[in-house]
């Protein structure tokens, strides 16, 4: 049977080969469908006009546009979960500007490896990589602003206690707005399973219930969507489990597969903290 860390490490080979490939295959997209990532035409698109934009650092990975909805402010300290090549920290960076500081986090050296050398080359001294597990983050206690995430807790074998490490990390009213593939409504087993395989979210996707009733437990307050789009799943996919009366309903339906985007704030002081006093930003 395979582990946690089997499937930790099957993960970093995956992302490793990613890497390697957009190094040989420059030029070459890699979206949605190919097993690569969960990111569509669609958000590379909207990518590509944001400032601070980096072709080097777009792996097509994302899920979402977590920067639009943040709430970064210049001077703010922002940690990117799964940070991959770089592009999510380089669009916080241009939003924090020259007084803030943009930390990345990826478990796969390679890609930390390919995000140090394309903010080198970009001249960037404010944006670092570090190698680390999400589920044990290598930032201190309550040393961000904003912690940032796109596609990355889907992957996330514990996600309970990932959000807990969000949580430990963030400043008292510090922000988390994470994009990431969940589901609405139900579907049959057979069906999430392909559909988690086909969008590469491989530790499988919550529900937007489930993922609202984490960080919630964690202690987040003022959770909300900011943004969300239906991803639409194959017909053969569809028929293979549904019959054709329901797999139309599917199709037009509410329930699906969506990309979402949640933010939440850590609020003032939380009852399980030794400083359980109101000390706004610090």
């Amino acid at each position: 049977m395979n582990t946690i860390e089997d499937f930790k490490k099957n993960l970093q080979m995956r992302f490793t080969e990613i890497v390697i490939q957009s190094e040989v295959y420059a030029e070459e997209a890699c979206g949605c469908g190919s097993g690569c990532g969960c990111s569509s035409s669609e958000e590379t698109d909207e990518y590509i006009n944001e400032p601070g934009y980096h072709a080097e650092a777009d792996l097509g990975l994302g899920t979402g546009m977590p920067t639009r909805h943040a709430g970064i402010k210049e001077g703010d300290i922002v940690v990117d979960l799964g940070s991959g090549a770089g592009i999510d920290c380089f669009l916080a960076r241009e939003i924090a500007g020259l007084s803030g500081k943009v930390i990345g986090v990826d478990m796969t050296e390679k890609m930390v490896e390919k995000a140090r050398k394309n903010a080198e080359t970009a001249g960037y001294n404010n944006v670092e990589f570090r190698l680390g597990d999400i589920e044990n983050i290598p930032v201190s206690d309550k040393s961000a602003h904003v912690v940032i995430g796109n596609g990355v807790l889907s992957l996330t074998p514990d996600k309970e206690k990932a959000i807990s490490e969000v949580y430990r990390i963030l400043k008292h009213h510090g922000q988390v707005c994470v994009s990431d593939i969940m589901v609405r409504g139900d579907m049959p087993k057979g069906l999430k399973m392909d559909a988690d395989l086909y969008m590469g979210c491989m530790a499988g996707s919550l529900k937007v219930e489930e993922y609202m009733m984490l960080l919630e437990k964690a202690g987040f307050e003022e959770i909300s969507i900011k943004d969300e789009k239906k991803i639409a799943l194959p017909d053969a996919m569809l028929h293979y489990y549904l019959p054709p009366d329901e797999a139309f309903d599917f199709r037009e339906g509410k329930s699906g597969v969506y990309s979402i985007t949640i933010s939440a704030e850590k609020p003032c002081c939380h009852a399980g903290e030794e400083d359980h006093v109101c000390c706004g930003n610090h």
